[in-house]
């Protein structure tokens, strides 16, 4: 394994073949995440995998939680294994970390951190599903970390894109460069 001199990382997150089957367009942006991914591995930055997952029974699943707790009573009847599962369409190389999350954020409930600190990494490139959920809440607390942050604009999704476009445009660049697949190849 190469050296990462740059110390930094792609995060993929929540892009779960259930989450992915939500959003409109989802091939098109498929395709961009799987090109970063390449971009990413052929500057030998790694790829970190984050996926949203609970226990069988979801201990971790709070009624007073009101975005997960809607969900808690589908989670009884759903295979967890099989909902964690990442979309085959940007499936992880055996090698690639897969950081499995219990919240929103990317950092919460997880080894992320950890996994960040033990391979010296600094700046984080952001990509995922959905823009107002995992890439709104880890944007915000790596930046309370200090961590540096690029958002992937085009390799996050959002079921509502007024939302995105918002986030994208207006939201994210206060704390973070936001920048298209193509233009992050040219940096």
């Amino acid at each position: 394994m190469q050296s990462n001199k740059q110390n930094t990382a792609l995060l993929v997150m929540d892009m779960q073949t259930a989450i992915l089957g939500m959003i409109p367009n989802k091939e098109e942006f498929a395709a961009n995440v799987t090109k970063a991914i390449t971009h990413a591995r052929s500057k030998n930055i790694p790829v970190l995998y984050v996926v949203v997952g609970f226990r069988t029974g979801t201990p971790e699943i709070s009624l007073q939680n009101k975005s997960f707790a809607l969900s808690k009573e589908r989670f009884a009847t759903v295979d967890v294994n099989e909902w964690m599962k990442i979309d085959p369409s940007v499936a992880p190389l055996p090698t690639d970390v897969i950081i499995t999350k219990r919240r929103v954020s990317a950092f919460t409930g997880s080894d992320l951190e950890v996994v960040l600190r033990a391979q010296g990494i600094q700046h984080i490139i952001l990509t995922g599903i959905a823009t107002s959920g995992v890439v709104l809440s880890t944007l915000r607390e790596a930046a309370d970390k200090d961590y540096k942050i690029t958002v992937i604009s085009d390799c996050c999704a959002d079921m509502d894109e007024e939302v995105h476009r918002v986030l994208t445009t207006k939201v994210f660049p206060r704390q973070a460069d936001v920048v298209t697949h193509e233009e992050w190849y040219s940096l």
